[in-house]
């Protein structure tokens, strides 16, 4: 079983990198991650084997990491979110925190 913590970061990675994945891949991973499908139910779905799904739903991961990265999109999220929280902290400015949501 994947632990909580690596199912989030999929789903953030998916966030940003959806438009670069197939049409079966980004099927597969919305039914397994996002409602919960299990393998099986899924093959049954699209008429495929459990091991099919087990491996698209594996190149998807392995192409989620690999677009990060090469990209560092999420990363740089993580890091523009973060100085935005600290001048926030420090410097209280409306401005940042709009941004700050708006990025959200």
């Amino acid at each position: 079983m994947e632990s909580l913590e690596k199912k989030e970061q999929l789903n953030q990675l998916f966030d940003l990198y959806s438009a670069l994945l197939t049409e079966k891949q980004v099927l597969y991973f919305e039914h397994y991650y996002h409602e919960d499908y299990s393998l099986q139910e899924i093959a049954e779905l699209y008429q495929v084997s459990r091991n099919a799904v087990y491996d698209h739903l594996k190149k998807v991961e392995e192409h989620l990491y690999h677009y990060e990265e090469k990209l560092k999109l999420f990363e740089l999220k993580e890091i523009r979110l973060n100085l935005i929280e600290k001048a926030i902290k420090d410097n209280d400015l409306s401005l940042l925190e709009q941004l700050r949501k708006l990025d959200e």
